[in-house]
């Protein structure tokens, strides 16, 4: 029987998937930071006399200290979470 692999060999098959992973890695990374940001602003704006202009500014708050924590920080970060050096979550 014949193997239905591709032609490439194993090496170039874990470097594929390890590009896909941190495509999706950084697409959740940005996913969670908009609905951070957004559902932060929504309740200032709706259920706080902050109003419009309080839940903007929240907005840009949650969404300056989640790009420099989450997403910044994290795409200096090797994926490998048990490399020697890899920075915790402080």
């Amino acid at each position: 029987m014949a193997a239905i692999e591709p032609d490439l060999d194993r090496q170039e098959i874990l470097v594929e998937h390890e590009k896909t992973y941190h495509a999706f890695s950084v697409l959740l990374r940005w996913a969670m930071l908009a609905l951070a940001a957004g559902i932060s602003g929504l309740t200032v704006w709706f259920a706080t006399p902050g109003g419009f202009w309080g839940g903007l500014v929240v907005i840009a708050i949650v969404w300056v200290a989640g790009y420099y924590g989450m997403v910044r920080r994290e795409e200096q970060q090797p994926l490998d979470p048990w490399v020697p050096g890899r920075k915790g979550i402080l």
